[in-house]
């Protein structure tokens, strides 16, 4: 499994990176837009995260645990994974590692902003659906810049919420750090590696 994750890592890495960089060219047009505008797009994005990385994660746990010829796909089981695997490391990458960031910078107008209890009503039913469509068709083949620019652009506009100042060339290395970092970690375990660990989980037994 380490091996599986440093693996990972090292392959999205570069695109990440891209990622990162997209995200930087952005904020160097955007660092200026209302907080009221930053906050809307943040929950575009972030709800779309969410439902891909649902559809992603329980589709790689039913597609590994279901090719056992003994094994079945119990909808409880589909559900914890996806759920955990996209509400979890989504709110993590999006929201938790941003702020971490804005923290460090002394961002003035910083927030959590966690989305599955701020907007509860949106974000755990776009979760279910993931997790439905993952149960009937799943699929693991949705384009990996899809789930790594939703990721890095969720996290870009909840940094623009907070920041209430002017941005300086440090700021900016800063941020495409924790650009980098909120994309990089939580996506290659949320896709791969969480839902991988339940399957080897039950057929060890």
């Amino acid at each position: 499994m380490i091996k599986l994750i440093l693996k990972e890592l090292k392959h999205h890495a570069p695109f990440t990176a891209l990622g990162a960089i997209s995200g930087i060219v952005l904020m160097v047009f955007l660092k200026n837009i209302p907080a009221n505008a930053s906050y809307n797009t943040f929950y575009v994005l972030h709800p779309m995260h969410v439902l891909l990385s649902a559809l992603v994660t329980a589709s790689m746990y039913s597609r590994y645990k279901c090719k056992h010829p003994t094994a079945r796909c119990k909808v409880l089981g589909l559900l914890f994974v996806g759920y955990v695997g996209s509400i979890g490391i989504a709110t993590l990458s999006d929201s938790l590692i941003p702020y971490a960031g804005e923290a460090l910078l002394g961002m003035a107008h910083r927030h959590a902003h966690i989305g599955f209890i701020e907007k509860w009503w949106l974000i755990n039913p776009l979760a279910i659906i993931g997790i439905a469509i993952a149960y009937f068709r799943p699929t693991t083949k949705v384009p990996h810049y899809g789930h790594v620019f939703l990721s890095t652009w969720a996290s870009l506009f909840h940094i623009l919420m907070a920041i209430g100042q002017s941005v300086t060339l440090f700021s900016y290395i800063m941020i495409f750090i924790f650009l980098f970092i909120s994309v990089w970690l939580p996506c290659c375990v949320s896709d791969i590696v969480f839902p991988l660990l339940f399957v080897k989980e039950e057929h060890s037994h």
